[in-house]
């Protein structure tokens, strides 16, 4: 049995996954369906006794591909812009790792040396005004996807210090759960200039207690701003306590964990 993490079928380059199972990037497909058929016969009948799954990234250059595929067993996993990724059981049973199941979003507690707090208000609600916040993108870690949003939101620049609060809500966009991560930030500027105009209609400072009193702001916003003026959250981690991991990542600890802070 060839256990090697590289194996080349046919014209296929394949790499293994913990699931014993082997993928093969788009990259790799050949250029006619004619060969891409061909060859994905050979693939199966060669790994189907010592893989349990087999994965293809297909470009959405060759989307006649598909079709040849899911004939052969193969369905849908998950897919992105340009690409669609499928997946094909060789032993019955075998554990397909789910596909991203939630959205991740970031919103900002920011409170200037005044006691005032940043509060904005968009297009689409008609609730009163909120926190700043919005979308993490594909890549994008917590603390510059929150320095981000508050900047295209209300044109201040703020500096992330911790993590607050976490939610999760269901159902939410595309059928998925969203992961909501409510931050401290510190203000280094304090002028109002939104820039994104399109879904904000509006941004400002205002007293926190003011704030807290108002009958139009959720108690779930209220709540995390007690939380932010009471506690210290969770801030980011030496990153050298996993310096052997070589793809970008953030840890955060109570703010009680000397070791790791």
């Amino acid at each position: 049995m060839n256990n090697t993490s590289v194996e080349i079928i046919g014209c296929f380059n394949t790499i293994l996954d913990p699931y014993n199972g082997i993928t093969i990037d788009s990259q790799f497909l050949p250029k006619t369906k004619e060969e891409f058929e061909l060859n994905l016969d050979f693939l199966i009948q060669t790994v189907k006794n010592r893989r349990n799954l087999i994965w293809i990234y297909i470009d959405i250059k060759k989307s006649d591909f598909i079709p040849i595929a899911t004939k052969r067993g193969f369905f849908f996993h998950s897919c992105d812009e340009d690409y669609i990724l499928l997946v094909k059981r060789t032993i019955e049973n075998a554990i397909i790792p789910t596909a991203a199941n939630h959205t991740l979003g970031v919103g900002a507690v920011v409170i200037n040396d005044k006691n005032e707090i940043l509060v904005i208000k968009e297009k689409v609600s008609n609730l009163g005004y909120k926190l700043p916040g919005g979308h993490i993108d594909n890549g994008e870690m917590i603390s510059s996807a929150l320095e981000r949003e508050v900047l295209e939101e209300t044109g201040v620049i703020v500096e992330f210090e911790s993590i607050i609060s976490l939610g999760h809500f269901y159902p939410h966009q595309f059928h998925k759960s969203n992961l909501y991560v409510l931050c401290i930030a510190s203000p280094k500027t304090f002028e109002i200039n939104i820039q994104d105009t399109h879904e904000i209609i509006d941004a400002k400072w205002i007293d926190v207690n003011k704030y807290l009193e108002d009958d139009e702001v959720l108690a779930y916003s209220k709540a995390v701003v007690f939380a932010s003026l009471e506690y210290k959250g969770f801030i980011k981690a030496n990153q050298e306590v996993l310096c052997h991991i070589k793809k970008d990542f953030e840890l955060f600890f109570p703010i009680e964990s000397k070791k790791f802070v």
